[in-house]
């Protein structure tokens, strides 16, 4: 009969690298998600999934390999045992190093998540050890699943492996408990936080002793934002400077370090009903509170944008815009730019929102680098989100409630404009180049219909479009020939409608058509290219012609205004 199953998530961060787990999970769905992802995203060379079957009678994993993709794995002569080679990990209080406390996260995350409490506590806390102890099963899965890559790598034997890890374990429940049954951990029932730091200064175990302290003070809350809050409590009440507030400070840093860490509890603080781009832009408020306000204060769109942190995560980022926890403020924004790595999408209904949230994202973290990220860090992460805007999938979802060409135009300039990193630019450059050279756009903008649009205003429209085109930053080749073809255009409508003509013919002041014909030359009223050519050469030959002339000079304040579109169009008086 067998026994529990579960699933390992094994990767290859080069082609020549060994295998490393990743994850692993009693959920295949995820497992398999996670393996394409780590590919999608560029994370990773190879991934590889595995079933790991416990046979009950020998307590040992069958493997099933269910998944491998990426580059195959090249061909090595099996590593011979190192005659130094030692376990990662040799005594308990290695276990409690902040590497030994992530890997105990990732092989043990099903049943930390289903007890609510992080890594550290488990290792602080004699109930939960005494727990894991006890069910057998769990303590042997985490086992193996350390034990197999780590035999794997140096060569050794596996089961020696396994049996050292096993008694490792078992000394560190039996320390843990011996700690407990000796009163080691004192209750903060009947005394102060600031008491006991002060104490505590000093002694050898402080650290140890402290963590145990409030990871026990914690046991009675339930749930991520109630615990959240009795850590925020603890920090009020620590002491006001010196080692024994530092303290305080550090296990409390470490233990909200590995709440947020988890998807799930940083839905629980945030809020559930925010999607993906939302909780990130409420990490970004929570860690750069003083940023964000600032950048609220230049532009109110960003208040829409970012939702208000409230509760246990506005307490939080009160002491994180204080410098309280920097390393949990640096791997909150690290976590932020690492989503944004991913392809997963922000807003996965609205493309036109996830364009909103990440330029609010954007501006955010380039307001906080320096303090929280490099500036290279913040562009890096929005080059590698900008190759997921210029996909066929998004920009298909992007354009597709456009009513006409023109304003698809307009929104793929809108996505030039967002997109960052070369390659990205030139990718959302064709997008544009494709439809605005497109015949469709032409047809579209050459029909007349009763009630529609002059040609006056189509020209205005495609001047405000060419604009646009110039102020995304394009590189020159794709700017000039996307700004032609808009130019072109113009040229064709104008050609069409004989709009000059009409101009000429008009029942107004030579002045007034003189300044008609100045704005479609500046291209204020029509894109640049044969209309204003055409509008200059219209203006040079009305200029040259005494009675226009006599009539401009003789009209100061029609002087005044002819004078700046005059210089700018290059056209002399």
């Amino acid at each position: 009969m067998a026994g529990p199953i579960h699933y390992e998530v094994y990767i290859r961060k080069t082609v020549p690298a060994a295998w490393t787990l990743l994850i692993a999970t009693e959920d295949r769905k995820r497992a398999l998600e996670t393996a394409e992802d780590q590919l999608r995203g560029s994370l990773a060379a190879a991934a590889r999934v595995t079933k790991e079957t416990l046979d009950p009678d020998t307590m040992e994993f069958n493997s099933l390999t269910i998944l491998t993709i990426g580059a195959p794995e090249e061909k090595k002569k099996a590593p011979k045992p190192k005659a130094d080679a030692r376990p990662a990990c040799s005594a308990p209080p290695e276990l409690y190093t902040a590497h030994s406390r992530a890997l105990i996260g990732r092989v043990l995350e099903d049943w930390l998540k289903r007890q609510g409490v992080t890594a550290f506590e488990l290792l602080h806390r004699p109930d939960l050890a005494e727990r894991l102890d006890a069910s057998g099963v769990e303590l042997q899965h985490a086992v193996q699943k350390v034990a197999v890559p780590e035999s794997q790598a140096n060569g050794q034997d596996l089961h020696s492996v396994v049996r050292h890890y096993q008694r490792l374990a078992e000394d560190a429940v039996a320390r843990l408990l011996k700690a407990g049954r000796s009163g080691a951990f004192p209750s903060l029932e009947n005394q102060s936080i600031a008491d006991l730091a002060h104490r505590l200064s000093g002694t050898p175990d402080r650290a140890f002793i402290m963590g145990g302290v409030i990871a026990q003070g914690l046991a009675d809350r339930r749930g991520t934002r109630e615990r959240l809050d009795g850590l925020m409590d603890l920090i009020e009440a620590a002491p006001s400077d010196g080692p024994p507030r530092a303290l305080v400070m550090t296990t409390v840093e470490q233990i909200a370090a590995e709440m947020l860490a988890t998807r799930s509890n940083l839905a629980e603080i945030l809020g559930p009903s925010l999607d993906h781009g939302a909780s990130l832009a409420a990490i970004v408020r929570m860690v750069a509170p003083r940023e964000v306000e600032k950048l609220i204060s230049i532009d109110p769109k960003m208040a829409l944008m970012t939702p208000t942190v409230e509760g246990p995560a506005a307490r939080l980022g009160r002491h994180l815009s204080a410098g309280a926890f920097p390393v949990l403020s640096a791997s909150l924004a690290k976590m932020v730019t690492r989503e944004l790595a991913i392809p997963r999408r922000l807003r996965p209904t609205d493309p036109v929102g996830e364009i909103d949230i990440l330029r609010t994202l954007a501006m955010a973290l380039t307001a906080a680098a320096g303090r929280l990220l490099t500036l290279e860090e913040v562009q890096n992460a929005f080059v590698e989100r900008s190759k997921s805007l210029v996909t066929p999938d998004f920009v298909g979802n992007y354009v597709q409630h456009c009513p006409n060409v023109l304003s698809e135009a307009e929104h793929l300039t809108r996505l030039c404009e967002n997109v960052t990193g070369g390659a990205n630019k030139r990718a959302a450059a064709r997008w544009l180049s494709g439809c605005v050279t497109s015949l469709r756009l032409e047809n579209e903008m050459r029909q007349t219909q009763p009630g529609g649009p002059s040609v006056s205003q189509k020209l205005l429209v495609l001047a405000r479009l060419q604009r646009s085109v110039r102020a995304v930053q394009l590189g020159e080749l794709d700017e000039r020939e996307i700004s032609t073809a808009i130019g072109a255009l113009g040229g064709t409508l104008e050609a069409d409608a004989g709009l000059l003509n009409q101009i000429g013919r008009a029942q107004a002041t030579p002045v007034q058509k003189l300044m008609a014909l100045l704005k479609m030359i500046n291209g204020e009223t029509a894109p640049f290219g044969p209309v204003a050519d055409r509008s200059r050469a219209e203006a040079v030959k009305m200029l040259r012609i005494p009675e226009i002339r006599q009539a401009v000079n003789a009209d100061p304040e029609a002087m005044t205004a002819l004078q700046g579109l005059l210089q700018t169009a290059g056209v002399k008086a």
